[in-house]
C-alpha cells in the first residue's frame, strides 16, 4: 500500500472516530489480496488505491460511525449477517477492526465468497465464515431465519426490498444497519411503512458524508421487535420485482 493510502485510511478512518493503525498491516494485505483476485474473477469495479481505500475499506467501516451499533455491544461475539456481501465488504474490515464479531458473509455468487474465505484464511481472520446463498432462500431456512444479532448490507437496493430481505434472518431485539447513499423523503416514508409489516421499526437515518470524497451516505437503522410474518420473505426474486409498499 503506498503512503497517501495509508494515510488516507488513517484520516478517514479517523473522521468516522476509529483509530485502525493497529491494523495497517493486514488492510495492506486485503489491499494487495483484492487487486489480485480481481485481475482473475473481476470481483470489483474499483480498480484505484484510493477508490479501493475510500469506497471499500473506510465506506466498510462507516457503518461503525457515531456509534449506531457500537452502543449496542458489538464487542461481543455477536453473529453479524453481511448480505450480499459481494468481495468482501463489509465484512472483511468490520472483522479486522472488531475481532469479537463473528462475521458471516453471504452472497449469491460462488466464486465472490470463494474468494472472501481464502482471504480471510490468508489475513487469519478465524471470526469469518463465508456463506453461498440468497436472502430469500436463507430467510425461510430455520438454520438461519431470525438467528442473527445483526444484518448489515451495503445498499443498492430500495429500503422495502432490503428489509423484506433482512428482517427474516434477524432475531427479535436484532439490528438491521444499511448503507446507503442520499435518502428521498419518500424512500424512508415507505421503509418506515414496510419495516412494520416485517415486525421491525425504523429507528434512524443518519447521513454524513464520506471523508476525502464527500459522496453522501445515509445509514438506516432497523430494530427487530416482533417476528416477521411466515410469509415472508417471498419466492427468490420477487421482492426485487415487485417491493412491498
Amino acid at each position: 500500500m503506498k503512503a497517501e493510502s495509508r494515510e488516507l485510511l488513517l484520516s478517514g478512518a479517523a473522521e468516522l472516530g476509529l483509530d485502525v493503525s493497529a491494523h495497517m498491516d493486514r488492510f495492506a494485505r486485503l489491499l494487495t489480496l483484492l487487486q489480485e483476485g480481481n485481475s482473475r474473477l473481476n470481483l470489483t469495479a474499483l480498480r484505484t488505491e484510493q477508490d479501493i481505500v475510500l469506497k471499500h475499506f473506510v465506506d466498510s467501516l462507516s457503518c461503525l460511525r457515531g456509534g449506531i451499533l457500537d452502543n449496542e455491544g458489538l464487542d461481543g461475539e455477536l453473529q453479524v449477517l453481511d448480505l450480499g456481501t459481494g468481495a468482501g465488504f463489509p465484512a472483511l474490515p468490520l472483522a479486522m477492526v472488531r475481532p469479537d464479531l463473528q462475521m458471516v458473509p453471504v452472497d449469491a455468487t460462488r466464486k465472490k465468497i470463494e474468494f472472501v474465505a481464502a482471504t480471510a484464511q490468508t489475513l487469519a481472520l478465524s471470526n469469518v465464515h463465508p456463506l453461498v446463498g440468497r436472502a430469500e432462500t436463507l430467510g425461510r431456512d430455520p438454520a438461519h431465519r431470525e438467528r442473527y444479532d445483526r444484518v448489515v448490507v451495503r445498499a443498492v437496493a430500495a429500503l422495502p426490498v432490503l428489509m423484506e430481505l433482512a428482517l427474516p434472518l434477524l432475531k427479535v431485539g436484532g439490528l438491521m444497519v444499511a448503507q446507503k447513499g442520499a435518502l428521498q423523503g419518500d424512500e424512508l416514508d415507505s421503509g418506515r411503512r414496510v419495516a412494520g409489516m416485517l415486525g421491525g421499526v425504523l429507528e434512524d437515518a443518519l447521513t454524513f458524508a464520506l471523508p476525502v470524497s464527500g459522496d453522501p451516505r445515509t445509514l438506516v437503522c432497523v430494530r427487530k421487535v416482533a417476528p416477521t410474518p411466515a410469509g415472508y420473505p417471498r419466492r427468490e426474486g420477487v421482492p426485487a420485482r415487485s417491493p412491498l409498499s
